[in-house]
């Protein structure tokens, strides 16, 4: 009643001084629980299937999403070392970010200050689940200390396994590797060759203007240059290849 009486007896601008105040708490309130909530959250994807804010998107505006979940052994191994080999070599041995590739990135922003390049797939993963796909400082700056969070808290092969699920891969909301092996080859992405597996990791950097269904130039040369380093580093993909334990799945 006090506090009432108080509000009521203050004078007009001060009484909006106060309002202006409340609100201003309410609202850092807020981005604070939306920053620290994807940190909460992270360590239940071990067990749980998460879904991607390009999904979310497109749900809540009507829309096509076409995802199925498939676990890493179920997928041809050609394609974790072809996304290995195309989106994040040092992804065995690196922490959840790259800092010498995040050096040369910085170091080529262009004149409106968007950062470029540099992501690693488990920076990649972090943008999908929670961030947005705009090139920019801020999302860079919330996207290292999430990839780090994500890196400690989940395996490598757990990681890779919720990004193979989650990208887009096709230009009609074909999201994950199943539904991008059969939409390009129609087939299931167990029965993936490399060259195919090749050219699904070629496209990923804009699968709406580039297609492994009918492959341009780009992609094919590229499809090339990863079956080559693929046969060249069969190993690449060592942290990923251990047999995980059977988990349940919830969707």
């Amino acid at each position: 009643m006090q506090e009432a009486y108080n509000v009521r007896t203050m004078p007009a601008k001060a009484q909006n001084g106060f309002s202006l105040r409340r609100l201003a708490l309410s609202l850092a309130a807020v981005v604070v629980v939306l920053l620290l909530a994807p940190y909460v959250i992270v360590p239940f994807y071990r067990f749980v299937e998460p879904v991607s804010t390009p999904m979310l998107w497109r749900w809540a505006t009507g829309a096509r999403v076409e995802r199925t979940v498939v676990p890493l052994g179920s997928i041809a191994p050609a394609l974790p070392l072809a996304v290995i080999l195309a989106e994040d070599a040092s992804f065995c041995h690196n922490r959840g970010i790259d800092l010498g590739a995040m050096r040369e990135a910085l170091g080529s922003a262009d004149d409106f200050g968007e950062a470029r390049g540099a992501s690693t797939i488990t920076q990649q993963t972090a943008k999908n689940l929670f961030l947005w796909p705009q090139r920019s400082f801020i999302r860079k700056a919330l996207e290292i200390p999430l990839a780090l969070w994500i890196n400690l808290v989940l395996p490598k092969r757990r990681v890779l396994e919720i990004y193979l699920n989650i990208v887009q891969w096709g230009p009609n909301g074909e999201f994950g590797a199943e539904a991008a092996a059969r939409w390009a080859y129609r087939k299931s992405s167990h029965d993936l060759t490399a060259q195919e597996a090749a050219e699904l990791a070629a496209i990923l950097p804009n699968p709406v203007q580039r297609s492994a269904r009918a492959p341009g130039a780009l992609v094919r040369r590229l499809a090339g240059l990863y079956e080559r380093r693929a046969a060249a580093h069969p190993a690449l993909d060592a942290c990923v290849r251990a047999t995980s334990v059977a988990r349940p799945v919830l969707l």
